[in-house]
């Protein structure tokens, strides 16, 4: 039983610790917030899709500090991880995770990421490497998860053998809001485990009486109930046994088992008349819960016990023929697994958007394969291979769904192309006459810069003149030239009055200039920024043009190739999923066969017992007895 307990107490963990994204503070990047969106609608896959896409196109970045995900970058890292971890990707899961703890990050994400560590060490077994992580944990850790990090701590010393250290955590945890009932249940079961009977009791008891206002909590103090009755019905103890079965809610998942074990606390103290209210109560239930069956036959024994063998004749043959009638529906639940119709049924999207769809498959009227295999399927083992079926499943719709989707990208670039390629050779045509308009301005530009800077050091107050002294000085030259060759004597006062005006011109850029080389530089800033702006339409226009090439051209070679991946992949899914299908449906008709030995068992007995029955009664009869009714 110790070793029962101790799987419960690790179904506990394993309820309570249930993966949950982080939520990012000030979101700032759209496609961060969609991934974590999906995240928090339990799909993860989804959120994986996305989040890897969003990180390469990052990573890829000339400057990725102007991204949007730079502000999250960080945290974006450690939700792959932790979506991994949710997907059951526990060694992706654990290697993204040892990257964040072996970076720089902030203390309280090291710390989370040293827990989320030591849980998936200790879903997969890891017990040692679970507690090594956890002994990483170290400084400021996230209030959310600072109890769940001492319960974590506690179940891995259970599972290593160290029940007293276990419950020494436990106890810290006993006024945890979130963690109450949990960590009741647990300390009552690490108490027994290191062999302190007395408070393992005295603590399932306690837990047992907790009122915890989820459905969690309320089905561990049922569990408690149950661990402590069952004690006290081992240690003869029927009183406290009958007080503890009682406890358990009539429609919780125990109330089965604590009916039955009820009734056999009463039957055990030899009160069989009370013994009979839960065990009537019971056959009223589903008939293919093994408590109800057993129920079957245990009610007709309390019957003959009290003497009463015309009525238990009758119960137990009523228990014949049931038992006779689940026999065939386990019959024909084997059939149905063999004709595939149970993985069928698994798969079904209607029952699988109720939280409860395991349960609610039993409901289905074309599904006979699923009346035994209910408490097969809420096993821990079952559970995982059932939902690696579903995972493969689901994948391979969405592989499905991309190879038809191949299709409709070529439409897509088909139509991008002929948009775009008659129109790109009257825009390149354009484009080429500008371009060579903005070479020769820029050249024009760089030209008066390297002036500029040259006059800086070589004074050229020539080089500063505007255009009407240039045309003036350029007349004066010509004037002057045509003087040379005239030998006229007034040509003398002509000379004089042309090397005046020179002067004039002269004397106006020496004074000037050092105000028109002010003037020179703040209009070449002026040209900088009229530069600055028509590069940049330059720019954008070339990122236009590249994009609108890049819209459909190159992407025959890559289309091509993932369509090859994804069929090999779909031809890998394919596999797997067979064999999956084949070992779920292997395991579930074990589970029947099982069952129907049972049921086979069961019948044999009432089959004997109804002809002890009918043979008491009829003494009795003829005795003068009552026991007919």
């Amino acid at each position: 039983m110790h070793r029962a307990l101790h799987l419960m107490s690790g179904l506990a963990l394993a309820t309570l610790l249930a993966a949950r994204p982080a939520p990012a503070a000030e979101l700032r990047d759209l496609y961060f917030g969609e991934a974590l969106y999906h995240a928090y609608q339990g799909q993860y896959f989804e959120a994986l899709e996305r989040l890897d896409a969003e990180l390469a196109q990052h990573r890829r970045l000339d400057e990725p500090q102007l991204d949007a995900l730079h502000y999250h970058v960080g945290q974006a890292e450690f939700s792959v991880g932790d979506f991994e971890l949710s997907y059951r990707m526990h060694h992706r899961a654990g290697r993204a995770i040892r990257a964040v703890l072996e970076s720089n990050v902030d203390e309280l994400v090291r710390n989370e990421a040293a827990f989320r560590l030591a849980r998936i060490h200790f879903q997969k077994g890891q017990m040692d490497n679970a507690l090594e992580a956890l002994e990483r944990i170290d400084g400021k850790v996230p209030d959310a998860i600072r109890d769940e990090i001492e319960f974590l701590r506690a179940n891995v010393y259970m599972a290593l053998g160290r029940p007293a250290d276990a419950a020494d955590v436990l106890k810290g945890l006993q006024g945890a809001k979130s963690l109450s009932a949990f960590a009741a249940y647990n300390l009552a079961i690490a108490e027994l485990q290191a062999g302190r009977s007395k408070e393992a009791l005295q603590q399932l008891d306690k837990a047992g009486q907790s009122k915890g206002a989820d459905r969690a909590s309320a089905a561990i103090a049922d569990k408690s109930n149950m661990v402590l009755g069952r004690l006290m019905l081992e240690s003869a103890d029927f009183e406290r046994a009958q007080r503890s079965f009682n406890h358990v809610r009539l429609e919780g998942p125990y109330s089965n088992q604590a009916l039955l074990s009820a009734g056999w606390a009463y039957a055990s103290a030899r009160n069989y008349e009370r013994a009979l209210v839960p065990w009537n109560l019971l056959i009223q239930r589903d008939a293919t819960d093994r408590a109800v069956q057993e129920a079957k036959l245990a009610l007709p024994y309390a019957y003959a016990q009290l003497s009463v063998y015309g009525r238990a004749a009758l119960l137990y043959d009523q228990a014949l023929n049931s038992f006779g009638e689940e026999l065939g529906k386990v019959d024909a639940s084997i059939r149905s697994i063999r004709e595939g119709k149970f993985l069928q049924a698994l798969v079904r999207e209607e029952i699988k958007q109720d939280k409860e769809w395991v349960v609610r498959l039993r409901a289905l009227p074309d599904a006979p394969e699923t009346y035994y295999l209910t408490t097969l399927m809420a096993s821990h083992d079952f559970q995982t291979a059932l939902q690696n079926y579903l995972d493969m499943e689901d994948l391979r719709k969405k592989l499905s769904t991309w190879q038809n989707s191949f299709d409709a990208f070529e439409d897509i670039i088909s139509l991008r192309r002929d948009n775009y390629e008659p129109l790109l050779p009257a825009i390149d045509a354009q484009f080429r006459e500008l371009d060579s308009q903005i070479r020769l301005r820029m050249e024009q530009r760089d030209n008066l810069d390297r002036r500029l800077q040259a006059i800086l050091t070589a004074p050229r107050p020539d080089l500063l003149a505007t255009a009407d002294e240039r045309i003036a000085q350029e007349r004066l030259r010509k004037l002057e030239f045509a003087l040379a060759s005239v030998n006229d004597p007034g040509a003398s006062e002509l000379h004089q009055r042309l090397r005046r005006l020179k002067g004039v011109i002269s004397w106006k850029l020496y004074t000037e200039y050092p105000e028109r080389l002010t003037q020179a530089h703040k209009h070449l800033r002026a040209l900088n920024e009229d530069i600055a702006v028509m590069q940049a339409r330059y720019d954008a226009f070339v990122r236009t043009r590249q994009a609108a090439m890049h819209s459909y051209a190159g992407y025959d070679l890559p289309i091509n190739r993932l369509r090859t991946r994804v069929h090999e992949a779909l031809e890998q899914v394919n596999t797997l999923m067979a064999r999956q299908g084949e070992l779920i449906e292997t395991v579930a008709i074990d589970e029947l066969k099982k069952r129907g030995e049972r049921l086979e068992t069961y019948q044999t007995q009432a089959r004997y017992a109804v002809a002890d029955s009918y043979d008491r009664a009829t003494k009795t009869q003829g005795a003068g007895g009552g026991g007919g009714r």
